[in-house]
């Protein structure tokens, strides 16, 4: 029988500064670290689909699209996160340099290993963010697109969008088809 080992605690700097020195990414939530797994080509290439087509959208705009490698804080969640792409219009997060804070859209490419989590607690700590306006959820199996809305009594409403038709980013006001978020996925 093995031996019960503590469990680490870090704070988030702690965490920034451990990371930094690591060939992997990871996630922090509320003191624990998670090691990320590597992505499917298809879980890439719709990432890649969809943060080409907020930055042409956004050109010229306050607002700016990132994509995997960017860490989004949830401070009041105690949580950061590398979000598959995220938008950011606020001038705080354009002059940070290793995280961002005020996302008003985030998008999650489903993958088999992260799904629950995504739906589940992964979308609960995000609805902290004030700043969150729309929470995207992309299934791959399902060529579906699920858009989470936040209206003007502060509750999320879900926007499904599947088939041949298009789906709308309200947030940053870019309705795009579905072919094209799928655009090179067999």
């Amino acid at each position: 029988m093995g031996i019960p080992q503590p469990v680490i605690s870090f704070s988030f700097e702690d965490y920034l500064a451990w990371e930094s020195e690591q060939p992997e990414k990871h996630e922090f939530v509320r003191g624990e670290i998670f090691a990320m797994a590597g992505a499917r080509r298809a879980h890439v290439t719709v990432s890649l689909n969809l943060a080409s087509a907020f930055k042409t959208h956004l050109r010229g705009t306050p607002c700016r699209a990132y994509m995997a490698d960017m860490k989004l804080r949830v401070e009041a969640a105690d949580t950061g996160f590398y979000p598959d792409v995220l938008v950011s219009c606020d001038a705080r997060d354009h002059a940070a340099d290793v995280y961002l804070s005020h996302a008003v859209l985030v998008v999650e490419v489903l993958s088999d290993s992260t799904a629950a989590f995504d739906r589940g607690d992964k979308f609960a700590d995000y609805r902290k963010l004030p700043s969150l306006q729309e929470y995207v959820i992309v299934d791959i199996d399902s060529r579906r697109v699920e858009c989470f809305r936040r209206n003007a009594e502060n509750h999320w409403v879900l926007y499904d969008y599947a088939g041949d038709g298009e789906c709308e980013f309200a947030s940053i006001g870019l309705t795009m088809l579905i072919s094209e978020v799928f655009e090179d996925v067999a």
